[in-house]
């Protein structure tokens, strides 16, 4: 091969493994998902962490009778909970700075209609060593004694047994990194399949997507009883087409959104 080929051909040969390397490296956008590194990063357990009171639930809400048919996992975009001010919370530990994603709202059981069992009998508080154990998953002691108070004790006889259920199913999930979504695919499908894409043994109509005034609120995952992750019974919440505005994470105003 004459000199000036041999220099052409190695040349090309490099752009190319440039090429193919550059490539390899590019990030992929189809399902991002938060490593347990990543998510454990942004977390400390503040050591003045202090248990809520627990309180009397309103007579209205008590259904202590009614059968559990299927669990929900109730998986809750932080920064919405902080914007709104709903789902009990915490200004302090959780809202100050922002910086949590995805937490757990709580492990839910459900009916088999449209009435699910609440508050079914009298808790007293949780322990603060159990409130700080988890706080990295839920970190509101006020949702937390909330969630055992109003769902874990029609299904399980103290709070470290109800957050240890709860723990193991969230650590089993691969959470996705929903701030990577573009703004313009910024749906409820576009959500739901970020779901599914970082959890293969997840139906895609498993995933019911809550929302509030078009704010992304929660996803709620749908189990058996025994835990095992099935369709939702009573169906999806937003449908895919759904464009969602997304509350972000660190600042206090803004939002993503789909145009």
């Amino acid at each position: 091969m004459r000199p000036t080929l041999l220099i052409q051909s190695r040349v090309l040969g490099a752009i190319m493994g440039a090429a193919l390397l550059l490539a390899a490296c590019e990030p992929r956008l189809s399902s991002p998902v938060m490593t347990s590194a990543t998510e454990g990063a942004t977390c400390a357990v503040p050591a003045d962490l202090q248990s809520a009171r627990p309180y009397t639930p309103p007579a209205d809400e008590v259904a202590a009778d009614v059968p559990v048919a299927f669990n929900m996992l109730a998986v809750s975009w932080s920064p919405q909970a902080c914007r709104s001010g709903k789902d009990y919370p915490d200004e302090r530990y959780q809202c100050a700075r922002n910086q949590f994603g995805l937490t757990l709202h709580g492990l839910w059981p459900n009916g088999a209609d449209n009435k699910h069992p609440r508050y079914c009998k009298p808790v007293s508080g949780i322990p603060v060593a159990t409130v700080k154990k988890h706080f990295c998953m839920t970190p509101s002691p006020s949702l937390q004694q909330h969630e055992w108070a109003a769902h874990g004790a029609c299904g399980w006889d103290s709070p470290e047994a109800y957050f240890e259920q709860a723990a193991r199913m969230w650590n089993g999930l691969n959470k996705p990194d929903l701030e990577a979504i573009p703004a313009e695919r910024l749906t409820a499908g576009a959500i739901r399949d970020a779901f599914v894409a970082a959890n293969p043994d997840l139906p895609r109509n498993g995933v019911f997507i809550a929302t509030t005034d078009g704010w992304f609120r929660e996803a709620r995952l749908c189990y058996s009883k025994a835990y095992q992750a099935m369709a939702c019974p009573r169906g999806l919440g937003a449908p895919d087409r759904e464009r969602l505005k997304l509350a972000p994470t660190g600042v206090s105003g803004g939002a993503q959104t789909a145009p």
